[in-house]
Protein backbone atom coordinates (compact mmCIF):
# COMPACT_ATOMS: atom_id res chain seq x y z
CA UNK A 1 0.00 0.00 0.00
CA UNK A 2 3.00 2.31 0.32
CA UNK A 3 4.26 2.01 -3.25
CA UNK A 4 4.83 5.45 -4.78
CA UNK A 5 3.21 7.10 -1.77
CA UNK A 6 4.32 10.12 0.24
CA UNK A 7 4.37 9.17 3.92
CA UNK A 8 4.66 11.72 6.72
CA UNK A 9 5.52 11.08 10.37
CA UNK A 10 5.92 13.64 13.14
CA UNK A 11 7.17 13.50 16.70
CA UNK A 12 6.82 16.04 19.47
CA UNK A 13 9.95 16.62 21.59
CA UNK A 14 8.79 15.65 25.07
CA UNK A 15 12.00 14.38 26.64
CA UNK A 16 14.25 11.34 26.38
CA UNK A 17 12.10 8.42 25.16
CA UNK A 18 11.63 5.22 27.13
CA UNK A 19 11.18 1.60 26.08
CA UNK A 20 7.47 2.08 25.36
CA UNK A 21 8.16 5.04 23.06
CA UNK A 22 10.79 3.06 21.18
CA UNK A 23 8.64 -0.01 20.57
CA UNK A 24 5.38 1.84 19.98
CA UNK A 25 6.50 4.78 17.84
CA UNK A 26 10.22 5.14 17.11
CA UNK A 27 10.95 1.66 15.77
CA UNK A 28 7.82 1.50 13.55
CA UNK A 29 8.52 4.97 12.08
CA UNK A 30 12.12 4.12 11.25
CA UNK A 31 11.19 0.77 9.71
CA UNK A 32 8.45 2.40 7.64
CA UNK A 33 10.85 5.09 6.44
CA UNK A 34 13.07 2.40 4.97
CA UNK A 35 10.18 0.84 3.01
CA UNK A 36 8.68 3.87 1.28
CA UNK A 37 9.95 5.95 -1.62
CA UNK A 38 9.34 9.32 0.04
CA UNK A 39 9.24 9.77 3.80
CA UNK A 40 8.95 13.06 5.65
CA UNK A 41 9.99 12.83 9.30
CA UNK A 42 9.65 16.05 11.29
CA UNK A 43 10.17 17.23 14.85
CA UNK A 44 7.08 19.17 15.93
CA UNK A 45 8.74 21.90 17.97
CA UNK A 46 5.96 24.46 17.34
CA UNK A 47 3.51 22.01 18.86
CA UNK A 48 5.81 21.55 21.83
CA UNK A 49 5.75 25.22 22.88
CA UNK A 50 2.09 24.90 23.82
CA UNK A 51 3.29 23.17 26.98
CA UNK A 52 7.01 23.97 27.29
CA UNK A 53 7.96 27.64 27.54
CA UNK A 54 11.57 27.35 28.73
CA UNK A 55 13.83 27.51 25.62
CA UNK A 56 16.67 25.70 27.35
CA UNK A 57 14.43 22.78 28.25
CA UNK A 58 12.76 22.81 24.85
CA UNK A 59 16.07 22.75 22.97
CA UNK A 60 17.37 19.95 25.16
CA UNK A 61 14.28 17.88 24.42
CA UNK A 62 14.62 18.61 20.71
CA UNK A 63 18.26 17.51 20.73
CA UNK A 64 17.37 14.33 22.57
CA UNK A 65 14.57 13.25 20.24
CA UNK A 66 16.61 14.01 17.11
CA UNK A 67 19.56 12.00 18.43
CA UNK A 68 17.32 9.12 19.49
CA UNK A 69 15.87 8.65 16.00
CA UNK A 70 19.29 8.81 14.39
CA UNK A 71 20.76 6.46 16.98
CA UNK A 72 18.14 3.83 16.21
CA UNK A 73 18.80 4.02 12.49
CA UNK A 74 16.82 6.81 10.84
CA UNK A 75 18.57 7.45 7.52
CA UNK A 76 18.58 11.20 6.90
CA UNK A 77 19.79 10.56 3.35
CA UNK A 78 16.54 8.74 2.61
CA UNK A 79 13.99 10.19 5.03
CA UNK A 80 13.53 13.97 4.84
CA UNK A 81 14.29 14.78 8.47
CA UNK A 82 13.58 18.35 9.57
CA UNK A 83 12.40 20.70 12.31
CA UNK A 84 8.91 22.09 11.89
CA UNK A 85 10.18 25.57 12.85
CA UNK A 86 12.63 25.56 9.92
CA UNK A 87 9.72 25.69 7.43
CA UNK A 88 8.35 29.26 7.68
CA UNK A 89 5.67 28.56 5.08
CA UNK A 90 3.96 26.34 7.64
CA UNK A 91 2.43 29.36 9.34
CA UNK A 92 1.29 31.15 6.22
CA UNK A 93 -0.50 27.98 5.15
CA UNK A 94 -1.98 27.59 8.63
CA UNK A 95 -3.38 31.12 8.53
CA UNK A 96 -5.16 30.33 5.27
CA UNK A 97 -6.48 27.06 6.67
CA UNK A 98 -7.97 28.87 9.67
CA UNK A 99 -10.43 30.60 7.35
CA UNK A 100 -11.79 27.19 6.29
CA UNK A 101 -11.66 25.42 9.66
CA UNK A 102 -14.97 25.24 11.54
CA UNK A 103 -14.62 26.23 15.18
CA UNK A 104 -16.54 23.09 16.03
CA UNK A 105 -13.58 21.01 14.90
CA UNK A 106 -11.47 22.65 17.58
CA UNK A 107 -14.14 22.17 20.24
CA UNK A 108 -14.17 18.43 19.53
CA UNK A 109 -10.38 17.98 19.37
CA UNK A 110 -9.15 15.32 21.77
CA UNK A 111 -6.35 17.39 23.33
CA UNK A 112 -8.63 20.35 24.03
CA UNK A 113 -11.42 18.18 25.42
CA UNK A 114 -8.95 16.34 27.66
CA UNK A 115 -7.66 19.64 29.04
CA UNK A 116 -11.22 20.86 29.71
CA UNK A 117 -12.12 17.58 31.41
CA UNK A 118 -9.04 17.83 33.61
CA UNK A 119 -10.02 21.38 34.65
CA UNK A 120 -13.54 20.24 35.50
CA UNK A 121 -12.22 17.38 37.62
CA UNK A 122 -10.32 19.81 39.83
CA UNK A 123 -13.01 22.47 39.88
CA UNK A 124 -11.37 25.04 37.62
CA UNK A 125 -12.98 27.00 34.76
CA UNK A 126 -13.12 25.01 31.53
CA UNK A 127 -10.45 27.05 29.73
CA UNK A 128 -8.11 27.66 32.65
CA UNK A 129 -4.50 27.41 31.45
CA UNK A 130 -5.52 26.51 27.90
CA UNK A 131 -3.74 28.60 25.26
CA UNK A 132 -4.71 29.15 21.64
CA UNK A 133 -1.82 26.94 20.52
CA UNK A 134 -3.45 23.96 22.20
CA UNK A 135 -6.94 24.95 21.04
CA UNK A 136 -5.93 25.32 17.38
CA UNK A 137 -3.50 22.40 17.47
CA UNK A 138 -5.45 20.40 14.85
CA UNK A 139 -5.20 23.15 12.22
CA UNK A 140 -1.43 23.39 12.56
CA UNK A 141 -1.33 19.61 12.41
CA UNK A 142 -3.40 19.77 9.22
CA UNK A 143 -0.78 22.07 7.71
CA UNK A 144 1.99 19.68 8.71
CA UNK A 145 0.21 17.02 6.68
CA UNK A 146 -1.17 19.01 3.75
CA UNK A 147 1.88 21.17 3.02
CA UNK A 148 3.80 18.16 1.71
CA UNK A 149 1.09 16.44 -0.35
CA UNK A 150 1.07 13.54 2.08
CA UNK A 151 -0.70 10.38 0.96
CA UNK A 152 -0.43 8.43 4.20
CA UNK A 153 0.07 9.45 7.83
CA UNK A 154 0.80 6.55 10.19
CA UNK A 155 -0.92 7.22 13.52
CA UNK A 156 -2.16 5.62 16.69
CA UNK A 157 -5.91 5.35 17.31
CA UNK A 158 -5.90 8.55 19.37
CA UNK A 159 -4.50 10.55 16.44
CA UNK A 160 -6.83 9.43 13.68
CA UNK A 161 -8.89 12.56 14.32
CA UNK A 162 -6.00 14.80 13.22
CA UNK A 163 -5.84 13.18 9.80
CA UNK A 164 -9.61 13.29 9.43
CA UNK A 165 -9.65 17.02 10.25
CA UNK A 166 -6.85 17.66 7.75
CA UNK A 167 -8.80 15.78 5.12
CA UNK A 168 -12.01 17.68 5.88
CA UNK A 169 -10.26 21.06 5.68
CA UNK A 170 -8.57 20.13 2.40
CA UNK A 171 -11.86 18.87 1.00
CA UNK A 172 -13.65 22.11 1.92
CA UNK A 173 -10.97 24.24 0.23
CA UNK A 174 -10.91 22.07 -2.88
CA UNK A 175 -14.71 22.19 -3.13
CA UNK A 176 -14.85 25.96 -2.66
CA UNK A 177 -12.38 26.64 -5.47
CA UNK A 178 -13.46 23.65 -7.56
CA UNK A 179 -9.90 22.40 -7.98
CA UNK A 180 -7.48 20.12 -6.14
CA UNK A 181 -5.38 22.68 -4.31
CA UNK A 182 -4.63 20.26 -1.49
CA UNK A 183 -4.03 16.53 -1.67
CA UNK A 184 -6.41 14.48 0.49
CA UNK A 185 -4.45 12.33 2.96
CA UNK A 186 -5.44 9.12 4.66
CA UNK A 187 -4.24 7.52 7.86
CA UNK A 188 -2.61 4.18 8.46
CA UNK A 189 -3.09 2.28 11.70
CA UNK A 190 -0.07 0.06 12.11
CA UNK A 191 -0.90 -3.50 13.09
CA UNK A 192 0.74 -5.25 16.02
CA UNK A 193 2.35 -2.07 17.35
CA UNK A 194 3.48 -2.78 20.88
CA UNK A 195 1.59 -1.16 23.75
CA UNK A 196 4.11 -1.74 26.49
CA UNK A 197 3.00 -1.93 30.12
CA UNK A 198 5.02 0.02 32.64
CA UNK A 199 6.62 -1.29 35.80
CA UNK A 200 3.35 -0.78 37.71
CA UNK A 201 1.11 -2.48 35.13
CA UNK A 202 -0.36 0.68 33.61
CA UNK A 203 0.64 1.82 30.13
CA UNK A 204 4.30 2.87 30.20
CA UNK A 205 4.34 6.67 30.43
CA UNK A 206 6.59 9.37 31.82
CA UNK A 207 3.51 10.97 33.39
CA UNK A 208 3.01 7.82 35.48
CA UNK A 209 6.68 7.55 36.42
CA UNK A 210 6.62 3.87 35.48
CA UNK A 211 9.09 3.74 32.58
CA UNK A 212 12.12 1.66 31.68
CA UNK A 213 14.70 4.19 30.43
CA UNK A 214 16.65 3.63 27.23
CA UNK A 215 19.78 5.71 27.48
CA UNK A 216 20.56 5.90 31.16
CA UNK A 217 23.28 3.62 32.50
CA UNK A 218 22.77 -0.08 33.16
CA UNK A 219 22.31 0.58 36.87
CA UNK A 220 19.31 2.85 36.23
CA UNK A 221 17.76 0.34 33.81
CA UNK A 222 18.26 -2.45 36.36
CA UNK A 223 16.68 -0.36 39.11
CA UNK A 224 13.57 0.20 37.00
CA UNK A 225 13.25 -3.45 35.98
CA UNK A 226 13.76 -4.77 39.49
CA UNK A 227 10.99 -2.42 40.66
CA UNK A 228 8.43 -4.28 38.53
CA UNK A 229 5.61 -5.56 40.69
CA UNK A 230 5.59 -9.28 41.49
CA UNK A 231 3.91 -11.47 44.11
CA UNK A 232 5.40 -13.65 46.83
CA UNK A 233 5.01 -17.06 45.20
CA UNK A 234 8.16 -19.21 45.43
CA UNK A 235 10.15 -20.16 42.34
CA UNK A 236 9.12 -23.81 42.37
CA UNK A 237 5.40 -23.02 42.21
CA UNK A 238 4.20 -23.33 38.58
CA UNK A 239 2.89 -20.02 37.28
CA UNK A 240 0.84 -18.87 34.33
CA UNK A 241 3.20 -16.46 32.54
CA UNK A 242 0.28 -14.44 31.13
CA UNK A 243 -0.48 -13.13 34.59
CA UNK A 244 3.05 -11.93 35.30
CA UNK A 245 3.97 -8.32 34.48
CA UNK A 246 7.64 -9.06 33.75
CA UNK A 247 6.56 -11.56 31.11
CA UNK A 248 4.08 -9.08 29.61
CA UNK A 249 6.85 -6.51 29.17
CA UNK A 250 9.27 -9.16 27.90
CA UNK A 251 6.79 -10.03 25.13
CA UNK A 252 7.42 -6.70 23.47
CA UNK A 253 11.18 -7.09 23.16
CA UNK A 254 12.12 -10.79 23.29
CA UNK A 255 12.57 -13.17 20.38
CA UNK A 256 10.04 -16.02 20.12
CA UNK A 257 12.69 -18.40 21.42
CA UNK A 258 13.47 -16.21 24.42
CA UNK A 259 9.79 -15.80 25.21
CA UNK A 260 9.26 -19.55 25.00
CA UNK A 261 12.16 -20.12 27.38
CA UNK A 262 10.75 -17.73 29.97
CA UNK A 263 7.22 -19.06 29.60
CA UNK A 264 8.28 -22.69 29.98
CA UNK A 265 10.47 -21.85 32.98
CA UNK A 266 7.58 -20.17 34.77
CA UNK A 267 5.08 -22.88 33.96
CA UNK A 268 7.49 -25.61 35.14
CA UNK A 269 8.58 -23.81 38.31
CA UNK A 270 12.18 -23.52 37.13
CA UNK A 271 12.46 -19.73 37.02
CA UNK A 272 11.91 -17.27 39.85
CA UNK A 273 11.11 -13.59 39.62
CA UNK A 274 14.75 -12.63 40.02
CA UNK A 275 15.67 -14.84 37.07
CA UNK A 276 13.07 -13.42 34.73
CA UNK A 277 13.89 -9.83 35.70
CA UNK A 278 17.51 -10.49 34.79
CA UNK A 279 16.36 -11.97 31.47
CA UNK A 280 14.37 -8.80 30.77
CA UNK A 281 17.34 -6.66 31.81
CA UNK A 282 19.64 -8.50 29.37
CA UNK A 283 17.12 -8.10 26.55
CA UNK A 284 16.72 -4.35 27.12
CA UNK A 285 20.46 -3.71 27.38
CA UNK A 286 21.15 -5.75 24.24
CA UNK A 287 18.46 -3.80 22.37
CA UNK A 288 19.83 -0.39 23.29
CA UNK A 289 23.56 -1.07 23.55
CA UNK A 290 24.63 0.02 20.07
CA UNK A 291 22.02 2.78 19.88
CA UNK A 292 23.15 4.17 23.23
CA UNK A 293 26.70 4.59 21.93
CA UNK A 294 25.41 6.37 18.82
CA UNK A 295 23.09 8.52 20.91
CA UNK A 296 25.97 9.64 23.13
CA UNK A 297 28.01 10.45 20.02
CA UNK A 298 25.26 12.52 18.40
CA UNK A 299 24.53 14.39 21.63
CA UNK A 300 28.23 15.28 21.88
CA UNK A 301 28.37 16.27 18.19
CA UNK A 302 25.01 17.94 17.72
CA UNK A 303 26.42 20.21 15.03
CA UNK A 304 26.31 17.15 12.75
CA UNK A 305 22.68 16.51 13.68
CA UNK A 306 21.81 20.16 13.15
CA UNK A 307 23.33 19.99 9.68
CA UNK A 308 21.13 16.96 8.88
CA UNK A 309 18.03 18.80 10.07
CA UNK A 310 18.89 21.87 8.01
CA UNK A 311 19.53 19.69 4.97
CA UNK A 312 16.11 18.11 5.51
CA UNK A 313 14.46 21.52 5.69
CA UNK A 314 16.20 22.51 2.46
CA UNK A 315 14.62 19.47 0.77
CA UNK A 316 11.18 19.99 2.34
CA UNK A 317 10.71 23.74 1.88
CA UNK A 318 10.26 23.82 -1.91
CA UNK A 319 7.25 21.51 -1.59
CA UNK A 320 5.71 23.72 1.13
CA UNK A 321 6.37 26.80 -1.02
CA UNK A 322 4.56 25.21 -3.97
CA UNK A 323 1.58 24.40 -1.73
CA UNK A 324 1.50 27.94 -0.35
CA UNK A 325 1.69 29.45 -3.83
CA UNK A 326 -1.21 27.31 -5.04
CA UNK A 327 -3.30 28.48 -2.13
CA UNK A 328 -2.37 32.16 -2.53
CA UNK A 329 -3.17 32.08 -6.21
CA UNK A 330 -6.62 30.70 -5.50
CA UNK A 331 -7.40 32.71 -2.37
CA UNK A 332 -6.05 36.08 -3.47
CA UNK A 333 -6.27 35.66 -7.22
CA UNK A 334 -2.54 36.08 -7.65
Amino acid sequence: MFDNKVVLTGVKPTGTPHLGNYLGAIKPAIELGKKVDKHYMFIADYHAINAEKDPLVLNQKLKEIACVYLAFGLDSNHSIFYRQSDIPEIHEITTILYAYTPKGFMNKAHAYKAAVDKNREIGKPDDDGINMGLYTYPTLMATDILAFNSDIVPVGKDQVQHVEIARDIAGAINAHYNKELLHLPTYHLAENVAVVPGIDGRKMSKSYGNVIPLFEDDKAIKKAIFSIKTDSRPMEEPKDPEGILVYEIYKSIATPEQLQEMGDGLRQGKLGYGHIKNMLLDAVINTVKDAREKYDYYMAHFDEVDAMLQQGATKARPVAIETLNRLKEAVFGR
